[in-house]
C-alpha cells in the first residue's frame, strides 16, 4: 500500500517497479499464495499472465489479521502490534479477526485505535490529498480489524463480486488522485474447507481470473489495478492436541496464535518447561522457539517495546503439513484441512500482480 500511495502522489519515489499513475486499487485475494497460483495457472490464465512485480513475503504468521494490518500500515508485525490470530493484549488473549475476548465483544475493552495506533496507509493519502476507499464486506464496516487496520478511508460495503467490481472502478474513476483497497475472502474459505487446489477451490480460482480481466478491461484511464494475497495455504494431516495432550497442557495459562503458528503463554515459572514439553511433543513437526529467539531471528521483524508483552514465552512454526488444534476452544477451524500461518513458502510467498491503463 505505501507503494501504490507513492503511484499516485506526485513526486513520489516509485516502488516495486509500479508506475505513476492518477489513481491504484488493489484487489487482496486471501488466500493467494505465489505457488498456488502457478501450480494451478491453467485456471487462472490472465492472472497468470500479467505482470508480476513480486513476489513478496507476508510477515510471520501468515494469517490474515496480521498481513491486513501490515497492508494496512505498512508496517512489520513487531511494529504495528498484531503480531497473530489470537494474541495477549493487557492481559486479554484478543482474537484480532473477530476483536473478541473470551467469546465478547472486545472493542471497549480492547480499542481497536489504541491496541494499533500506528497511522494507517489511508490516513496519511488522506494527508496528502489522495481519496481513500475500502472495499470490502459490510459487515466488516465497523469491525476491530477495520477500525485497527484500514481506518481513515470511506468504507464501501459490498456483498457480492458484482458489487465489489462496481465499487472498485467507481473509487478509481473519481476525480484526482485515489487509493484503492479491495477485499475478496471466498478463495480463502474454500482452502479451508475443501483445500487448497481442491476442485472447489480451483473453480473460485477461476471466478476471480474472469473478474480481475473484466475490471482490466474497464480501468478508467491513468489507473492500476495491483493483485496480492495475504498468504497461501496447505493441507495438514497431523493434528496435535493443545488442549488433550497432557504434555502440551502443563504449565500453560494460554494457547494463541493458530494451527500452524501457535503462541504459548506461560504460567509464571513455567516457561522453560513448558518450552521443552512442546519440543518433545512436536519434534521434527515444528519449529519450536521462546519469545527472545523468535525475536531474535526477525520473525515480527523489529519489535516495539510497547507490543513486548504480546510475544508469547513460547512459538510454535509448524512444518510439513502438522497442525496444533484446540478443538474446544476453536472447534471448526481444528477440523478444516486447509491453513495457514506458518514459515513454508507455501505460506509466506504471495504474488504481487500489476497491470495500468494509460
Amino acid at each position: 500500500m505505501p507503494a501504490l500511495l507513492a503511484a499516485v502522489t506526485p513526486g513520489g519515489a516509485p516502488a516495486l517497479g509500479l508506475p505513476p499513475v492518477r489513481a491504484a486499487a488493489l484487489l487482496l485475494v486471501d488466500g493467494l499464495g505465489h505457488r498456488l497460483l502457478h501450480k494451478h495457472a491453467a485456471d487462472a490464465p490472465f492472472l497468470a499472465a500479467m505482470a508480476e512485480h513480486g513476489p513478496l513475503t507476508v510477515g510471520f504468521p501468515s494469517s490474515t489479521s496480521t498481513s491486513v494490518t501490515s497492508l494496512g500500515t505498512g508496517l512489520p508485525p513487531g511494529t504495528h502490534g498484531t503480531l497473530g490470530i489470537r494474541v495477549r493484549v493487557d492481559g486479554t488473549l484478543l482474537d484480532t479477526l473477530t476483536w473478541t475476548g473470551d467469546g465478547r465483544d472486545a472493542r471497549e475493552l480492547l480499542v481497536p485505535e489504541a491496541v494499533q495506533p500506528r497511522p494507517t496507509v489511508f490516513e496519511q493519502a488522506v494527508a496528502r490529498g489522495v481519496g481513500a476507499t475500502v472495499v470490502s464486506d459490510r459487515a466488516f464496516r465497523e469491525s476491530g480489524l477495520t477500525r485497527s487496520a484500514l481506518r481513515g478511508a470511506q468504507y464501501r460495503g459490498v456483498g457480492a463480486f458484482g458489487d465489489l467490481a462496481a465499487e472498485l472502478l467507481d473509487a478509481l474513476g473519481r476525480p484526482g488522485p485515489q487509493l484503492v483497497y479491495a477485499y475478496h475472502a471466498d478463495l480463502d474459505q474454500l482452502g479451508h474447507l475443501r483445500g487448497p487446489g481442491s476442485t472447489a477451490w480451483r473453480w473460485q480460482l477461476r471466478q476471480i481470473d474472469r473478474l480481475v480481466a473484466q475490471l482490466v478491461e474497464e480501468l478508467p484511464a491513468g489507473s492500476l489495478l495491483a493483485v496480492t494475497g495475504d498468504h497461501g495455504m496447505v493441507t495438514i494431516d497431523r493434528r496435535h492436541d493443545a488442549e488433550n495432550d497432557p504434555d502440551l497442557v502443563a504449565g500453560v495459562a494460554l494457547v494463541g496464535g493458530d494451527p500452524r503458528a501457535r503462541f504459548v503463554y506461560a504460567r509464571s515459572g513455567a516457561a522453560a518447561d513448558v518450552l521443552a514439553s512442546w519440543r518433545g511433543v512436536l519434534g521434527d513437526d515444528a519449529w519450536v522457539v521462546d519469545g527472545d529467539e523468535a525475536i531474535a531471528r526477525g520473525w515480527f521483524g523489529p519489535v516495539d517495546e510497547a507490543v513486548r508483552d504480546r510475544v508469547p514465552d513460547v512459538v510454535a512454526a509448524l512444518r510439513g503439513t502438522a497442525a496444533v488444534v484446540c478443538p474446544t476452544a476453536e472447534p471448526l477451524l481444528s477440523r478444516l484441512p486447509g491453513q495457514h500461518g506458518s514459515l513454508s513458502a507455501d505460506e509466506l510467498v504471495v504474488p504481487l500482480l500489476a497491470a495500468a491503463r494509460t
